[in-house]
């Protein structure tokens, strides 16, 4: 037997398979990445349930009933008339929100979660009624039905009751008016959760302006949809590393130690919907945009980056060790083999498992210490050699430094990962250049 493992061939072929073999436990270790990231998920929902999901805003939009009337003959020949009541839908001329956004940090369990409250005061105006492109029969519009529809994504986030001051410009003149909101929507062609207040015309108004304020809490995310023909947002927030997600981005935007303030000014040129339309026809949900409130550094998704590695850490160490057995004649057992890979797999459960307790970087040490150190001890008493023992320790030092600075970039990580593999490749072929692979058939004792 002990000839056997003597041949290298053999050797070869044994390390190969027990590459592949340790690609079962690696592959455990990213199962266990990605249950974490779901407890993590599971807590977020939790808290969300609880205290108020990530906010979308949209509105407010006017909406007015209009009856359809068609004939149809029945079988005894009479006529009956058919009505049918649909929406047509206004979209304001123009929408301004402005507020602030304070978040906190909240945890359950290990975790943490971003939950956050606004104060917005949103003002706009209707005065753009286009009833011919609708081809609308202004008759038979049921002015004395319209309602307004706010919309907001999650309703358990409304702190205060929302009231809505009202002016409308008729013939008649000017009517101010202060309406308080009821939850739930009167139609959802375009909204399906939010506000509504009903309020009756006389007459198709010159213009309606409105105003409120709105107290919301929501979770991570604040979203807002540009229905205006102009709508402009501004915020403000203590938050320092906050993400500006959707489909537009900040006209402007400032963000240092104290905060962020961001502000968009989006005109109806820029969406594909236009300011009126009758009953489901366009969705307006493709184009809304926000910011993101979400921890900035995502712990689950760098240990995965990581954890994709283990197959280099692993075929490395196993080279060292091969070339150490090759060039020193040194026999190393496959018990040993095995122990110092699964040494190497352990890096990232304990990495996993600091990474939730402190901050990432610091985890990634502590864990590459532990694990060098112990590969360190070990190689010593398997070599007999300091020398070799540091060696060994050297090279998964700088192994663990590489795989370090690799997942710090964003826009260079493939560029700097594809060089440093090609220059380990280059470094391997050097050291086995004067090895006679044809020659050898066993290691001398």
């Amino acid at each position: 037997m002990k000839n056997l493992f003597e041949n290298v061939f053999f050797k070869m072929g044994m390390i190969l398979i027990l590459v592949l073999l340790l690609l079962i436990p690696a592959f455990m270790v990213q199962n266990l990445i990605h249950e974490r990231m779901n407890r993590q998920q599971e807590a977020v929902e939790e808290v969300s349930s609880k205290h108020a999901r990530e906010q979308t805003i949209t509105g407010p939009i006017l909406t007015i009933p209009y009856i359809v009337t068609s004939e149809s003959k029945k079988s005894d020949g009479t006529v009956q008339i058919n009505k049918i009541r649909k929406y047509y839908h206004i979209l304001p001329e123009n929408l301004s929100i402005k507020g602030e956004v304070i978040p906190e940090k909240r945890k359950r369990g290990l975790f943490e979660v971003i939950v956050y409250h606004s104060d917005l005061k949103i003002l706009g105006d209707f005065d753009n009624y286009d009833f011919e492109s609708a081809n609308l029969n202004e008759q038979n519009l049921e002015l004395d039905k319209a309602f307004l529809t706010i919309g907001i994504t999650d309703l358990k986030g409304v702190n205060e009751q929302v009231k809505i001051n009202m002016s409308t410009k008729t013939s008649e003149g000017k009517n101010d008016s202060l309406v308080m909101c009821s939850p739930g929507v009167l139609s959802s062609d375009v909204i399906s959760s939010g506000l509504h207040i009903r309020y009756p015309l006389t007459e198709m108004p010159s213009k309606i302006k409105f105003n409120f304020d709105l107290s919301l809490n929501g979770s991570e995310e604040l979203n807002f949809t540009p229905i205006g023909k102009i709508t402009e947002v501004d915020l403000n927030s203590p938050w320092t590393e906050p993400s500006f997600n959707g489909t537009f981005l900040p006209t402007n935007r400032k963000i240092n130690e104290n905060g962020f303030t961001a502000d968009w000014k989006i005109l109806h040129l820029n969406r594909n919907y236009p300011q009126s339309w009758v009953g489901a026809e366009h969705d307006v949900r493709n184009s809304q945009f926000g910011v993101n409130l979400r921890l900035p550094v995502d712990v689950y998704q760098k240990s995965m980056r990581v954890a994709k590695y283990a197959i280099l850490f692993i075929v490395l160490t196993y080279l060292v060790f091969f070339f150490v057995e090759i060039l020193n004649r040194i026999l190393i057992h496959p018990i040993q083999y095995i122990l110092v890979g699964i040494a190497l797999v352990l890096f990232y459960v304990l990495m996993l498992a600091f990474s939730e307790q402190v901050h990432f970087n610091l985890a990634y040490i502590i864990a590459a210490l532990m694990t060098i150190s112990l590969v360190f001890l070990y190689c010593r008493s398997i070599f007999k050699s300091w020398g070799l023992a540091a060696m060994t320790a050297s090279i998964l030092l700088i192994l663990y430094t590489f795989i370090f600075i690799i997942i710090q970039m964003q826009d260079y990580a493939l560029l700097f990962g594809s060089v440093g593999v090609f220059l380990i490749l280059a470094v391997t072929m050097y050291f086995s250049r004067k090895i006679d692979w044809f020659s050898i058939e066993k290691t001398e004792e």
